[in-house]
């Protein structure tokens, strides 16, 4: 497979940090399901830049904050409506409960911790969504057992669009691409054997994209990644 063009490459990092415009991330996201390239280089970024997330404290943030830059980027709103916008890409959904969602899935997960005798090999990620941070899934397993797939944020039980369906994907740190853990249904939990995966270790990508009904029509993501996350050893 050939290196992606710096050109490629750059817009492969700017929709993975998410600074790309709608129009933008529209045609990368067109562009993907049809350039291998393209794909290399969106998980070598994802690769690179998701553990940094795990780098700072999170923070909760100050009462108004949202609503401000809300006030801030469309001050005349109310006066001049914009158009409707699909539910995943409305500012205040994804960003406005991050702090709350991200509390909550922790203290599952100590819970879950506690709730079950410490063993070896036993992961836990937790999955947000990548531009506003806001939490909505955990995933915990452990080798030779389960792997269980737990709703915990406010994002996890927002309704699907007509046509479209939640698919469940895994890859291990240096594969070549990600593999299908089949269909999630908003806000159900999911159980499936850790045989299944490819592989299990630390550091393991997890993600949750909206796909055409019925799951991607590729081996691979074609739609966006709603949220993503990676496995640390408990």
């Amino acid at each position: 497979m050939n290196s992606p063009s710096p050109e490629r490459d750059l817009r492969a990092a700017d929709y993975v940090l998410g600074t790309l415009d709608e129009a933008q991330r529209a045609e990368l996201e067109r562009e993907l399901p049809a350039s291998p390239e393209l794909q290399a280089a969106v998980y070598a970024w994802q690769d690179r830049l998701l553990p940094l997330s795990a780098r700072a404290p999170g923070q909760t943030p100050a009462p108004g904050l949202w609503a401000r830059i809300e006030a801030s980027l469309w001050p005349r709103r109310e006066a001049s409506p914009v158009p409707s916008r699909p539910w995943w890409q409305r500012l205040g959904l994804w960003q406005g409960l991050s702090g709350l969602a991200l509390a909550a899935c922790l203290v599952l997960a100590l819970l879950l911790v506690q709730r079950q005798p410490l063993a070896t090999d036993r992961y836990l990620a937790v999955l947000q969504a990548p531009q506003g941070g806001a939490a909505g899934w955990v995933v915990e397993l452990q080798a030779g057992g389960e792997l269980r797939l737990l709703p915990v944020g406010a994002g996890a039980a927002q309704p699907v669009p007509a046509g479209r369906a939640l698919q469940f994907w895994t890859k291990p740190e240096g594969a070549a691409g990600p593999t299908s853990l089949g269909l999630v249904q908003a806000n159900q939990a999911l159980s499936l054997p850790v045989a299944r995966l490819p592989a299990l270790g630390e550091r393991q990508l997890f993600e949750i994209t909206l796909e055409p009904a019925g799951g991607s029509p590729y081996d691979r993501p074609s739609g966006p990644i709603l949220f993503v996350g990676r496995t640390v050893r408990l």
